[in-house]
């Protein structure tokens, strides 16, 4: 079983470029797993994942680096004995450390794996902020990069590509870098695909480090069961656009250059409304794809973000989805922590 792990800063289009990768490599008649690292207790990405076809695997409340090792070698044990898979793709939360998952990975003592290059996702639309933000957590997870992608190409010009570029060769002179959108899966991003055939060999240099205290991100999450009383997916992808406008606004005025991810998951039925915002110089963006088909109504949402304290966090996004959500006159009930069921009614039409 060859093992591809794709790291990269939150929202830096990690999940993207494995669907893309996934559905590559099952059209050429591979057997894909994937397992999906989050660091918050509710996953958002592996309905995703799974409506696309692919075999997917949540790991939650914690990073695969740190604090859920244990929980990973099960997973892997499980995905191994009852899919067989061929390649196993590990997308960790965007605050882990690609290189020590390796490490872990390779002292499992699990039968003919073998590893492709561990790979770091740059985006390229917010490489500046990053820098200012977390300077030593980025430059960490690309020091350690065997292939450095450059993803979002198509949101800057050739001049400022050219020196993230240039950054990126001065700061890992050996790794091989290509540039990419995910998005659009262009004759680059093939290139990049060709580049994970090749044999991984990084290995990691001292201790083991805490990746959550290194990348000096809040993060919250969480989930709610909705009534949306028959309301249409695009008044719900309209709502979901609303949150994520006044989430953006609030931590501004917290830290007005605050980088990270805030993602809002909504499944209607068939319909999945996916929300997404990324840094206060991007705009929040709302899309709807196929859903696995549930039956039951659900939000659930993931907001890691950099210089907020947790408890601000959790005020502005509770208040933000709360807000829209009775403004929308949805019914809702949230799950707290501790698993216990609070019924908060918004007003009925």
């Amino acid at each position: 079983m060859k093992v591809i792990i794709i790291g990269g800063f939150l929202g830096s289009g990690k999940t993207t470029t494995l669907l893309s990768l996934g559905r590559h490599m099952v059209e050429k008649g591979h057997r894909i797993a994937i397992i999906v690292n989050e660091i918050g207790e509710v996953g958002v990405d592996g309905e995703t994942l799974s409506g696309s076809g692919l075999i997917a695997k949540e790991l939650t409340s914690g990073c695969i680096c740190c604090t859920l090792r244990i929980s990973m070698e099960y997973t892997l044990q499980t995905l191994e004995e009852e899919y067989d898979p061929d390649v196993l793709i590990i997308e960790p939360t965007g605050i882990a450390l690609p290189l020590q998952i390796k490490e872990h990975v390779a002292l499992m003592g699990l039968p003919d794996l073998s590893f492709a290059p561990v790979v770091t996702i740059v985006d390229a639309s917010r490489f500046n902020m990053e820098l200012s933000q977390i300077p030593k957590f980025i430059l960490t997870q690309i020091e350690e990069a065997e292939i450095l992608c450059v993803n979002k190409i198509d949101l800057v010009n050739k001049k400022t590509l050219a020196d993230i570029t240039g950054r990126l060769m001065d700061a890992n002179p050996d790794a091989l870098i290509v540039e990419f959108s995910a998005r659009r899966a262009d004759a680059q991003f093939m290139r990049f695909i060709d580049l994970l055939a090749g044999e991984g060999t990084a290995r990691q240099s001292g201790e083991n480090r805490n990746s959550i205290e290194l990348s000096q991100v809040s993060s919250y999450s969480g989930k709610y069961s909705l009534d949306t009383h028959g309301l249409g997916r695009d008044d719900m992808a309209s709502m979901v656009l609303k949150v994520l406008e006044e989430v953006k606004g609030q931590i501004e005025s917290i830290n007005p250059a605050f980088i990270g991810h805030v993602k809002i998951s909504l499944s209607l039925g068939k319909d999945l409304v996916k929300g997404s915002l990324t840094s206060s110089q991007g705009q929040p963006l709302v899309e709807i794809l196929e859903s696995s088909g549930q039956d039951h109504e659900q939000l659930k949402f993931l907001s890691a973000v950099t210089q907020v304290s947790k408890p601000d966090l959790m005020n502005i996004i509770d208040s933000a989805i709360r807000n829209n959500l009775e403004r929308a006159h949805v019914s809702y009930e949230s799950v707290n922590q501790s698993n216990n069921l609070i019924r908060i009614t918004g007003n009925k039409p």
